[in-house]
């Protein structure tokens, strides 16, 4: 995590732009101004803080609305003018009620990279009481069983055309999948990447 005294304050008037990021989806969702004061009420609340030009006032995004941005990280660029903020947030970030300010749609498809890594960090990590540090645990055998059981009763599920039971069982299957593919040291990009040269545009 990055501290002020890294970041050039002089270029825009003591302020930053600072660009938001969901942490998760990578996508943008807002872009704001900070001062040195909202950077570091930023790093010590642990909520992303801006400066606001027309009020002259610190505002933490959310106060008002409960939509609060959480701090993941802050990354700056090479002229240290600037900062990509991660957050997570708790709601919709625009007072539009949409996902983003710049009135994108959410793309929940970065949300497998995000739990493949997930997985990956557990599997490291071991903490007590989660079910997958208890799958690792049982080891590669009982791993493989449960994609096989998983993906019978996902096929049990499309024969019944139950379409709510066939978006659960196919969400046990891909996070059993992820999970089978961190216990034999296989990353998702390999997979994408053998997608992408069997893939065939024409066919």
């Amino acid at each position: 995590m990055i501290n002020a005294d890294e970041l050039n304050f002089d270029k825009l008037n003591g302020l930053l732009p600072a660009v938001i990021v969901d942490n998760i989806t990578n996508q943008v969702l807002m872009v704001g101004f900070m001062n040195r004061e909202a950077l570091e009420k930023t790093l010590e609340i642990k909520k992303v803080t801006f400066f606001s030009r027309s009020r002259n006032v610190l505002w933490t995004k959310g106060e008002t609305s409960g939509n609060y941005l959480h701090l993941v990280d802050i990354e700056k660029d090479c002229d240290a003018d600037s900062i990509l903020v991660y957050a997570s947030p708790s709601g919709p970030v625009c007072h539009t009620g949409n996902y983003s300010c710049f009135g994108t749609e959410k793309n929940n498809l970065n949300f497998l990279n995000y739990l493949s890594e997930l997985i990956r960090e557990r599997k490291n990590t071991l903490p007590e009481k989660s079910y997958t540090t208890k799958l690792f645990m049982e080891g590669s055998d009982r791993i493989i069983q449960k994609v096989g059981e998983e993906a019978v009763e996902t096929v049990i599920a499309a024969k019944n055309r139950d379409k709510k039971e066939i978006i659960n069982e196919t969400s046990d299957l891909l996070f059993h999948l992820l999970v089978m593919l961190a216990d034999q040291e296989i990353e998702v990009e390999e997979i994408i990447d053998n997608l992408m040269k069997r893939h065939k545009p024409d066919n």
